[in-house]
C-alpha cells in the first residue's frame, strides 16, 4: 500500500508580500551566484565530461555530467528556500526514491521547471532531470550551452517537425540502467487568463472538455514519451504546481518495468 500524505490545507488566495531593499538584495545575490556558478561549471567542468569521456563511454560521461549537475544545482534549493526564505510544501502520494519516471505538470509560472528540482533533490534524481523545452531557450546565453551539454530536448512546437526530434532523441534514453526523470509540460506554455479564455474557446469549438485551472494540453508529445520509453520506466508521475509555491505531489500509476503494459489515468 502506498503513504499517502495528509492532503495540503492552504489559502487559495494569492498572497502579496511588499518587495523591500532587503528581499530584493537577497534576490539579486541569490541570481548572482546562480549564473556565476553556472558559467564556471559550463567552462572548467564540461569539457572534461562531455568531451572528453564521451570518447570512452556514453554512460560514464552522463554519470560525470550528472554528477556535476546535481552538485551545482543543489544550490538552488538552498538558495531559494533558505537564503530567499520561500517555503515549499509537498503533499501528495509517497514518492520512492531513485526511480525512472516520467514526470508531467501543469504550467502555472515561467518558472515551475526550477520548483521541480525541490522534490527531484529529495528523490536522489536532481543530476538526472531533464527537460522537453521549446527550441528558443537553446540560444539563452550560459544556461542555452548547459541545456546543450545536459541533453535536454527542444522542440519547435510544430507537430511535423517534433515527431522526428523526440523519437530520435528519446531513443537515447531507452536503456533502464541509466537514471532518468524526464519532464514534460504538457500544456506546452505557461498559463495566462488570456490563454486560458482561447485554450476554452478552442476546446469548446472541438468539442473538447474546457478547463478552466489548466490550458488544454498537447497529447502528442506526451503519447510519444510514452511510447518510446514504457518498456524502461518505472512510474509515471503527476504533479501540480500550486500558485502559493505548495507543491502537490500524485502519484499517478506505479508500473513494474518490462512485465506491464503502461495505463495511466490521472
Amino acid at each position: 500500500m502506498e503513504e499517502v500524505c495528509t492532503p495540503l490545507k492552504s489559502d487559495s488566495r494569492l498572497k502579496h508580500r511588499p518587495l523591500t531593499p532587503l528581499r530584493l538584495l537577497r534576490g539579486v545575490i541569490c541570481l548572482v551566484v546562480f549564473l556565476s556558478t553556472a558559467f564556471i561549471c559550463i567552462v572548467y567542468l564540461s569539457p572534461l565530461a562531455v568531451v572528453g569521456l564521451r570518447l570512452i563511454s556514453i554512460r560514464y560521461s552522463r554519470k560525470a555530467v550528472s554528477f556535476f549537475f546535481g552538485l551545482w544545482l543543489s544550490m538552488w534549493p538552498f538558495l531559494f528556500e533558505k537564503i530567499n526564505r520561500t517555503k515549499v510544501v509537498f503533499s501528495g502520494d509517497s514518492i520512492p526514491m531513485r526511480e525512472r519516471v516520467l514526470l508531467i505538470a501543469n504550467h502555472r509560472t515561467e518558472v515551475d521547471w526550477m520548483y521541480l528540482w525541490d522534490l527531484a533533490l529529495r528523490k536522489g534524481r536532481l543530476g538526472c532531470i531533464k527537460y522537453i523545452l521549446k527550441s528558443s531557450l537553446m540560444k539563452l546565453p550560459i544556461f542555452g550551452w548547459g541545456f546543450h551539454l545536459l541533453e535536454f530536448i527542444a522542440v519547435e512546437r510544430k507537430w511535423e517537425i517534433d515527431e522526428q526530434i523526440l523519437q530520435k532523441n528519446l531513443s537515447t534514453f531507452q536503456d533502464p540502467k541509466d537514471p532518468l526523470w524526464l519532464s514534460l509540460f504538457p500544456e506546452g506554455t505557461d498559463y495566462t487568463e488570456q490563454k486560458c479564455k482561447s485554450s476554452k474557446k478552442f476546446a469548446a469549438e472541438a468539442g473538447l472538455p474546457v478547463l478552466s485551472n489548466v490550458l488544454l494540453p498537447k497529447t502528442k508529445g506526451f503519447h510519444t514519451c510514452l511510447e518510446t520509453l514504457r518498456d524502461s520506466l518505472d512510474a509515471v508521475l503527476s504533479i501540480a504546481v500550486g500558485l502559493e509555491v505548495h507543491l502537490s505531489f500524485h502519484f499517478c500509476h506505479k508500473m513494474t518495468r518490462r512485465h506491464h503494459p503502461l495505463h495511466v489515468g490521472c
